[in-house]
């Protein structure tokens, strides 16, 4: 099992390509949805467990950052962060559309069991080598995602401020900072590997 996780917060529609590939409105402050600590599974050569039938289940790799001490405000998000990773934000996306349409909460098509798998950690990097470096996605030998806190819709310290504000934030908890365009189905069988640069931090198999 992953360490300790209090809190699991996660934004959505924070690159703008991703929100048009959905035909979604990009929203005007940051999109927070959250998943139970228990989808949080280790992403380092697991076999993951997906639902089977309940419609399409699509991938969204992500940054996902780790903080490390309670906030305060006026903290920066280089005094709060330790460590981070890389995720996939699994989603049932037919039960999504179909609980959009009628205005209820994601939790059924978010918050499944397994549906937040996380490489190890690494140390945060300073903001130099966060935009110099690019987090890709591989799915069966083949780049399906890629992305920079630079084509970020809201900044790392905007959606931990935003969080603080409104939800609280402390120690051990988790933030899914938004998927990039590019995502797409996961079936049984599928590979994916996650890389930071070109640092490969873990691989996974859906079973």
């Amino acid at each position: 099992m992953c360490a300790a996780i209090n809190n699991l917060y996660c934004v959505g529609r924070n690159y703008l390509l991703h929100a048009e590939e959905l035909g979604n409105k990009v929203p005007a402050e940051p999109l927070i949805f959250l998943k139970p600590s228990h989808a949080a599974v280790p992403l380092d050569k697991a076999i993951i467990q997906l639902p089977k039938d309940a419609g399409q289940v699509h991938f969204e790799g992500e940054l996902v950052l780790r903080i490390a001490r309670d906030y305060v405000p006026g903290m920066s998000v280089e005094e709060l962060v330790d460590v981070m990773a890389l995720g996939l934000d699994f989603t049932l996306r037919d039960v999504q559309n179909d609980l959009k349409k009628k205005g209820l909460p994601w939790t059924a098509a978010k918050g499944f069991k397994n549906s937040a798998p996380l490489t190890p950690y690494i140390a945060f990097p300073d903001q130099d080598e966060l935009e110099a470096t690019d987090f890709v996605i591989l799915k069966n030998g083949d780049e399906v995602q890629r992305g920079n806190v630079k084509d970020m819709i809201f900044s790392l310290q905007k959606i931990v401020d935003f969080i603080a504000a409104r939800y609280g934030l402390g120690k051990n908890d988790l933030i899914f900072t938004g998927t990039p365009a590019g995502v797409g189905p996961a079936v049984t069988g599928d590979s994916f590997e996650l890389y930071w640069g070109e640092r490969l931090l873990g691989t996974c198999l859906i079973g």
